[in-house]
């Protein structure tokens, strides 16, 4: 990568001001101030660009996923100790040049962002104590599904050219290195004590194994082979099937089975018997970032946990109020357990779900004018979580839109467990991952072009989007929504799984709890399937701090609003 350092000019004006001005000075200072801001403000801008310009060579897949295709034909080692160098240079270099300006000379909206640029810089300045490369793989995130997904033809990365599949053939070989130095890696965390808990590994080993396959046609990778577009000839479309079974099979393929391999006979003996991150070397201070990360706030786990208590008892109340006006004759525990099982509260078939979903995208769509005068440009289609996903994955979520809308925004949704997707909470899962929830707040802000670039694209702080999402869920019955007391119900239900998150989370990772002690506890308090609780807490296992910020957001926008 081509590395300028930004020349960055910064201008002050000093004004020698009399204890009474004139009537002259009193005009011209205005004017001049706000020539100096729109000054300041365009070299800014510019550093801004140059910033985004630089991150998006050394980020490639995240230059694909905003539609930037410039450079589809590479993946970098991102893990690597040479990559992690030049982004470590990268962040400190831009950390320096915005440090330069003076914030006081600034307009209001380029003081946004300037406060939003150093803040990212310092946090990943910060993010640099932590050894989060050590830990390359967990069933929640790692480019060992995200590939798979990616390159099935049906994602981000375009399939309508030659060169496209060719650049995607490229891109394969980088995915090798990668996955290579996974194992390097996992043996240097092995070796400083930086390892998985054996829940998370175990499930890392199911998908590994799901998709190391016996022939191409098998694979998902070989999903644009079965998608070739009419523009792609004949002659071309047999060579890139040569191509791309060769790649499959002779790289992608055996570098899984590697990869599984090392998982299963070396590290899976090694992985923690604990589950808490401050169980790790320099955890408790690792946990406490994430927290700061994930919910931008100074609260500690004690005051979250705390707070988690308190709107999880809260919602028990209000879930006992719906239990009394449907007559429910039996307790709260029984309620739950027959809305668990009884099957009217259930699809028995994926595609039935996936229709619901999709004619409540209508009715929502339709009542979306009663409260928003502002839409996407862009709109989303509903989709089955792939296969090889699905027994780890969440429940559902949200993938948004390019920024130009000519690729969807997509709400997928997980049908691995039928049980996990009761008919009650369809309208609140769809209000939270697709409108007007995250593709409304992650769709309008990709589409704001007045913004530099490095907002648009990369502003995303998790108590914002998540705590707006679970907000939107608020917004139902104002749109129309809920009228039916079981809907109302999944509702409650829904922001219970948030409330439980904030103690659950806080639990595991500061106050000693078990994994069975998190999952007992979810499953004492909502009508979560066991499968649904048990994916839940070892995400936050995996994942830790992320889960507060759903609802430390979402309590500070309805605080706000009030």
């Amino acid at each position: 990568m081509k590395s300028t350092r930004p020349a960055v000019l910064v201008f002050s004006l000093v004004f020698a001001a009399a204890s009474v001005p004139t009537h002259a000075q009193s005009e011209a200072a205005p004017a001049a101030t706000a020539t100096t801001a729109e000054s300041t403000g365009r070299r800014l801008n510019e550093l801004f660009e140059q910033y985004f310009e630089e991150y998006l060579e050394l980020n490639p897949i995240f230059a694909t996923y905003i539609g930037d295709n410039r450079y589809d034909d590479r993946l970098p080692n991102a893990i690597g100790p040479e990559h992690r160098a030049r982004a470590r240079e990268l962040n400190e270099r831009y950390l320096a040049a915005v440090q330069k300006f003076d914030p006081a000379t600034l307009s209001a909206e380029d003081r946004i962002s300037y406060e939003i640029f150093l803040h990212q810089r310092k946090r990943e300045q910060e993010s640099e104590r932590f050894p989060d490369h050590l830990l390359p793989l967990s069933q929640t995130g790692g480019l060992q599904t995200f590939m798979p997904s990616l390159g099935s033809g049906t994602n981000a990365q375009p399939f309508a050219t030659v060169r496209d599949y060719e650049n995607w053939l490229k891109r394969l070989d980088g995915f090798v290195v990668y996955m290579d130095q996974t194992i390097v890696n996992m043996r240097e965390g092995v070796a400083k004590g930086v390892v998985q808990p054996r829940p998370v590994v175990e499930k890392v080993l199911n998908q590994l194994d799901s998709l190391i396959v016996p022939k191409a046609e098998d694979s998902p990778f070989w999903g644009p082979i079965k998608r070739f577009p009419g523009t792609i000839g004949t002659e071309d479309r047999e060579r890139l099937t040569a191509a791309y079974r060769a790649a499959i099979e002779g790289k992608v393929i055996p570098a899984y089975t590697r990869v599984r391999d090392y998982v299963r006979d070396d590290y899976l003996p090694k992985a923690r018997t604990t589950v808490a991150w401050t169980a790790l070397p320099d955890g408790e201070a690792w946990y406490a970032f994430n927290v700061r990360e994930h919910t931008t706030t100074s609260m500690t786990p004690k005051e979250i946990h705390e707070i988690g208590l308190s709107e999880v008892a809260r919602i028990l109340g209000e879930m006992d109020g719906v239990r009394r006006q449907v007559g429910f004759e039996g307790d709260l525990h029984a309620f739950f357990e027959h809305l668990e099982t009884d099957p009217q509260f259930y699809f028995t078939q994926g595609a039935d779900l996936l229709d619901g979903y999709r004619k409540l995208k209508l009715r929502i769509d339709a009542a979306l004018p009663k409260l928003f005068s502002v839409f996407p440009k862009a709109d989303y289609e509903v989709r089955e979580v792939e296969a090889f996903r699905a027994q780890s994955a969440a429940g559902a979520y949200y993938q948004s839109a390019s920024a130009d809308g000519s690729r969807p925004g997509i709400f997928y949704v997980n049908t691995y467990n039928m049980k996990a997707q009761p008919k009650f909470g369809m309208e609140t899962l769809s209000l939270h991952e697709a409108s007007p929830g995250h593709h409304f707040q992650g769709t309008i802000q990709r589409e704001l072009t007045g913004l530099p670039k490095f907002r648009r694209f990369r502003g995303n702080y998790t108590a914002y989007t998540e705590g707006w999402a679970l907000y939107a869920e608020y917004l139902g019955k104002e749109l129309g929504f809920f009228t039916d007391p079981y809907q109302w119900f999944g509702r409650l239900n829904d922001e219970q799984l948030r409330a439980m998150r904030l103690v659950v989370d806080t639990g595991l990772h500061a106050k000693g709890w078990t994994r069975e002690q998190a999952i007992k506890f979810m499953l004492d308090n909502s009508t979560l399937a066991e499968t649904d609780v048990v994916s839940e807490v070892e995400r936050y296992i995996a994942w830790p701090g992320q889960a507060l910020g759903y609802k430390v957001g979402d309590l500070r926008i309805q605080g706000l609003r009030r």
